[in-house]
């Protein structure tokens, strides 16, 4: 065999983007669970070695995902006035978690520091800093709006998991009379509206 016909041979060089957008499409089909540096390996075809080489764990491996997903939300046509840039901005959050299987739980789960995920915050806090907060006014309403987007986000990717009526059955008029009251509105699956009350409710000044 030449040197021409081993080159070809082999397989094409592996790059760290590819094994993050493999981690993401097993993500997409099996769910956070049955993610792994193993079974990223298998879906690329290649040893675990060759995943460990480029992400080095499994902790950075999620950053890296998280920090995928969270590059998916548009920063462009973003609306001039700063509460609706700011819905607007969270919105789209919403959205790219939920475009991914277990995606709020897996950027719940980390801590990425990383160029999109920066970019998304950067955006945010200067929208709020627009709308005349302070700097840690506007710092703490950008992390109640991400927290509160993840939370909300990570029940609605698990509650066709969760057992119909079960807060239902758990709640008694005599020994939970305040929750018994607002039950209709608690074990509710309007997600939307909840987001959008939530939304406001951060951002009213």
């Amino acid at each position: 065999m030449t040197k021409k016909q081993a080159g070809a041979a082999r397989p094409a060089r592996l790059e760290p983007a590819a094994v993050v957008r493999a981690a993401v499409a097993l993500l997409d089909d099996r769910g956070l669970d049955a993610l792994s540096t193993r079974a990223v390996a298998d879906r690329l075809g290649v040893r675990m070695n060759t995943v460990l080489w480029h992400v080095k764990t499994k902790t950075r491996l999620l950053e890296l995902m998280a920090d995928a997903i969270v590059g998916e939300v548009r920063l462009d046509g973003l609306p001039d006035a700063w509460d609706e840039r700011a819905r607007e901005l969270v919105r789209r959050y919403r959205r790219a978690l939920l475009a991914h299987r277990d995606g709020a739980a897996l950027v719940t789960g980390t801590y990425a520091a990383e160029p999109h995920t920066l970019r998304f915050a950067d955006a945010l806090v200067a929208a709020l800093l627009d709308g005349g907060l302070d700097d840690r006014e506007a710092a703490w309403t950008a992390w109640a709006l991400t927290y509160f987007t993840l939370g909300l986000t990570q029940e609605e990717q698990a509650a066709p998991a969760t057992p119909e009526g079960r807060l239902a059955r758990a709640v008694s008029s005599t020994g939970h009379p305040a929750l018994h009251r607002v039950l209709a509105h608690l074990d509710a699956d309007s997600f939307d509206e909840r987001f959008e009350h939530g939304l406001s409710a951060l951002l009213s000044r």
